[in-house]
């Protein structure tokens, strides 16, 4: 009788080993193609249909997800992978993130030793839902060309998105691409190509059936990560508020440069939080606002 007790536990033993080292193949697996296929390479059919089979059902969320990321003209922005995962899948996916970034260091940690710290470690649910959004914006931005968001209208009610703080994140997120679309046309040719530019904030989104800018919910408490690695932990606000009035800013230069109308451009100064006073302690760009409605006040 002992011994038929020890067996059958050496057995449920090894099948649990057995288990975990699938799952945790799975999720390098996933890592490596995430970092092979984010940006422009494209991966194989094959390489697809690998990724696709024999999948822990406990992993196929974050799979699917993953495979999106990695596709051209994905479904990224469909309602399935825009709204907010489950928090186990969540962490899932920030572990396939750390994973990529693992395999970029010369000096990689053991990927299971990164995996089994990850999986007990408590990261912080805002860090989580903001990994998930990068990664999704970031799938969109490198994948699916041309650059259009003019037929979205995200309403953040629909995405199970938990309070002010996480439908915050999804849309700095979404704004920070949104940006880097134009800073180039902004920054390089001497001078900007506001033309261009503004063609492409003519494609922003819209948010809860308003212009992207009139967005102002932004009195959610900061909270601090890690958004930089070399510059360690920083103010979530004062990183990506930061950049979103550097868009803002971006915007009202393409209208005076593009002749738009009084009420074109009163819109964008009024309607947004380019006039939130009570924000500008989380930009770089304090001074040139408090100028520009100087200005704006004695006309």
């Amino acid at each position: 009788m002992k011994k038929t007790i020890i067996t059958l536990l050496t057995f449920v033993i090894t099948g649990i080993s057995f288990g975990q080292a699938n799952y945790n193949n799975e999720l390098i697996k996933l890592g490596k193609n995430y970092k092979n296929f984010m940006f422009t390479n494209e991966p194989s059919k094959e390489n697809l249909k690998e990724l696709k089979t024999n999948v822990p059902e406990n992993l196929k969320k974050a799979n699917d997800f993953i495979v999106q990321t990695i596709t051209t003209n994905n479904k990224l922005l469909s309602q399935h992978h825009i709204a907010r995962p489950d928090d186990s899948t969540l962490k899932q996916i920030f572990i396939i993130h750390e994973i990529n970034q693992n395999f970029r260091n010369e000096n990689q940690i053991d990927h299971n030793k990164l995996i089994d710290s990850l999986q007990n470690k408590e990261i912080a649910i805002y860090e989580l839902v903001n990994n998930y959004y990068d990664m999704l914006f970031t799938g969109v931005g490198n994948k699916n060309d041309p650059f259009d968001f003019s037929k979205n209208d995200f309403k953040l009610n629909d995405y199970n998105l938990k309070d002010d703080t996480e439908k915050g994140i999804f849309f700095l997120q979404c704004m920070n691409l949104c940006g880097s679309s134009i800073w180039g046309y902004i920054n390089i040719p001497k001078p900007a190509n506001t033309k261009k530019a503004l063609e492409y904030i003519n494609k922003f989104p819209k948010f809860n059936g308003q212009p992207y800018y009139q967005y102002s919910d932004f009195y959610f408490a900061d909270f601090e990560m890690i958004i930089i690695k070399e510059t360690g932990k920083e103010s979530y606000k004062g990183y990506y508020i930061d950049k979103y009035y550097e868009t803002l800013l971006n915007h009202f230069f393409c209208l005076i440069k593009e002749g738009a109308t009084e009420k074109e451009k009163n819109n964008l100064l009024l309607g947004s939080i380019l006039k939130e006073n009570n924000l500008y302690k989380y930009t770089k760009l304090k001074e040139v606002l408090e100028q520009i409605f100087k200005e704006h006040k004695k006309d």
